[in-house]
Order: structure tokens, then sequence, then C-alpha cells
């Protein structure tokens, strides 16, 4: 019987499971520092998805300070656990995340032969804006999406939804 998997922000007890996940995947993981310092740092936020006994997939995602876009960085779902929507889940669960944080936008690159994360950012509402040349480890191209993020109440402490003009006399 599967369990119901759900989402939360990841901690350092998780190291050993985000690595774990990363192993299954061939090129560009993301290493134990840097899973280190995403999980502290402020301006970047990991999600985990599991069912209670596994990490069945991870999302990791990047705000810049003084901007109203976010990246979502890394989106991975176990290769066992694949075909559940656990992908959407976490990239729902991503754009929640960038709107508290003010981002009013989210972008994203993916490889132009990942078939299914294409058909799914795409059901999900995102548009291709440019192709980027050499861009993974292995130097195949990446396809650059984006959405525009439906507004939501910012946290506490999260860049104002406009800038007040100023002017000097």
């Amino acid at each position: 019987m599967q369990r119901t998997p759900h989402i939360r922000r990841a901690r350092l007890a998780d190291l050993a499971a985000l690595l774990a996940l990363e192993a299954r995947f061939p090129t560009d993981r993301v290493s134990r520092t840097s899973f280190r310092r995403l999980i502290t740092r402020g301006r970047a936020q990991v999600l985990v998805c599991e069912d209670g006994e596994a990490m069945l997939g991870n999302a990791v995602v990047l705000h810049r300070a003084h901007s109203r876009a976010a990246r979502l960085y890394s989106l991975i779902v176990h290769p066992d656990h694949r075909g559940r929507g656990l992908g959407g889940l976490l990239l729902e669960a991503a754009e929640r995340a960038a709107a508290v944080e003010g981002c009013l936008a989210m972008s994203l690159e993916v490889r132009p032969d990942n078939t299914a994360a294409r058909q799914l950012y795409l059901k999900c509402g995102y548009a291709a804006v440019e192709t980027l040349a050499d861009f993974y480890e292995d130097r195949s191209p990446a396809l650059r999406l984006r959405k525009l993020l439906p507004a939501r109440e910012p946290r506490a402490g999260a860049l104002p939804a406009y800038e007040p003009a100023t002017a000097t006399v």
C-alpha cells in the first residue's frame, strides 16, 4: 500500500537521502556542499517529497535579493515513483514557495529531450523563452521556460509588490 506523499522544507538531516537520490542521475548532480548551503541560506528553498518511509523527489528554488523572479534550479522524482503526479506536486509547491517570497515569475531550464518534464512544465503554464547552447555538464543545450506566478500574500520581510517611484529635485 502506497502512503500519501507530502512535501516539506528540507533539513540538514535530509542530506544523505538527497544525495542518494541525486546519485540515481548520471550528470549535473547537486553536491553535499551545495545542498548544505542551499538548505541553510535565506534565498533558497529545498523542498522534499516523501511518503513517511522514503524520499520520493525534491525541488530547489532560488530567489535573488532585489529580484521579483525565482528560478527552479532542480526538480527530480525518484525513477521508481514517476507517473504518480509527484513532479506536479513538487512544481506547485515550488511555485507557492516563490510566490510567498514575493516573486512574480519563475524560470527554469530543461533538456530538450526530456519530453516528460517539458510536457509537465507546458501543462502547468510555462512557455519557452530561449534556447541556451552548451548549458549542461555534458555540453547539451537547454530550453529556458518562464511562467508568471499568481499573486499571493508575501511573507513578512519579502519584497514589496511594487517599488515606489522616487524623484530627486
